[in-house]
């Protein structure tokens, strides 16, 4: 597998972004290893918090919540995927499958880093791995947040702002990640901010993860992860621990996508969901610090 790396010098002086890079290396799938980057901040013995960003962002989105979880006396762990951030990048988008992110995934955060007693929270493409892995070793979670995300089977309709973005990111010549993720905030963001999102692709061969991405989601049960994704559903249809839906408001692509989630999943029944007023897509982004507020409350009130 061909793979590049980000040069170091591209992460230097990020806005608001103060925290040291931690890497593990993982098994590709095809004999060789890839580095993947993480933040690991708070006390190393404290509670888990992990954070799983989706695409096309990095754990830099998760900068405005990781100083409120850390004083709360969490332990935060943010993983960038395979192909975001500061992990390596396969240069083939036939090298990026579903079932690969999620095997990558969780050799670094079972296989590598041991986590355990996690609480989990996923938006994008992080809920569609990161509630894989609840599926695959519930037991290692405590309790899940889930905002703007989803675990599609293809058996009901996608929406038609999924569908235009999906269309988007296979056919557009140029893929500016910075100016979409800028167009999925609530928030306009500053240019400094829409740079350290670009940061992590040079060129265009660092996007092919990316830019495959959309296109991996699961839009007919015939999608190679239907299967798989309904196996996860079986499992979190008896997954009784803690379960919280925290959704923006102003999502489109997303919008609903709690029902399914507060309708199947035992952990989820009877509660006060919160929906985070005035956050787009990236509800990080635009709500992080209260975002992370809630995350903290959940905890407390579920210990």
């Amino acid at each position: 597998m061909q793979t590049v790396r980000t040069p170091d010098e591209r992460f230097a002086d990020l806005p608001d972004f103060p925290f040291a890079p931690h890497f593990v290396e993982v098994d590709d799938d095809e004999g060789g290893t890839l580095r993947v980057h993480h933040l690991d901040e708070g006390p190393a013995d404290g509670p888990v918090v992990l954070l799983m960003h989706g695409e096309p962002t990095w754990s830099f989105l998760y900068r405005h919540m990781v100083p409120t979880l850390v004083d709360a006396g969490f332990r935060v762990v943010a993983p960038d995927l395979v192909g975001f951030g500061r992990s390596d990048k396969p240069t083939e988008q036939s090298d990026h499958t579903y079932a690969r992110h999620v095997g990558w995934m969780r050799q670094a955060l079972f296989d590598r880093l041991d986590l355990r007693g996690i609480t989990f929270f996923g938006q994008d493409w992080g809920g569609l791995i990161g509630l894989r892995l609840v599926a695959a070793e519930p037991d290692r979670y405590a309790r899940v947040v889930v905002g703007n995300t989803g675990l599609p089977t293809g058996q009901g309709a996608p929406s038609d702002a999924f569908l235009a973005w999906q269309e988007f990111s296979q056919t557009t010549e140029h893929f500016p990640v910075g100016g979409i993720i800028n167009g999925g905030c609530a928030t306009d963001l500053a240019p400094e901010v829409v740079a350290a999102y670009d940061a992590p692709f040079p060129d265009d061969s660092y996007k092919a993860g990316a830019r495959i991405m959309p296109a991996l989601v699961p839009t007919s049960t015939d999608d190679p992860a239907s299967a798989d994704n309904q196996a996860a559903w079986e499992v979190l249809a008896g997954f009784d621990r803690p379960f919280l839906c925290a959704f923006s408001d102003g999502d489109p692509i997303t919008k609903g996508g709690d029902a399914p989630f507060r309708a199947k999943v035992p952990g989820a029944q009877g509660r006060d969901h919160p929906t985070i007023e005035g956050g787009g897509h990236f509800l990080q982004e635009d709500r992080g610090p209260e975002l992370a507020r809630v995350i903290v409350a959940f905890v407390r009130e579920t210990s």
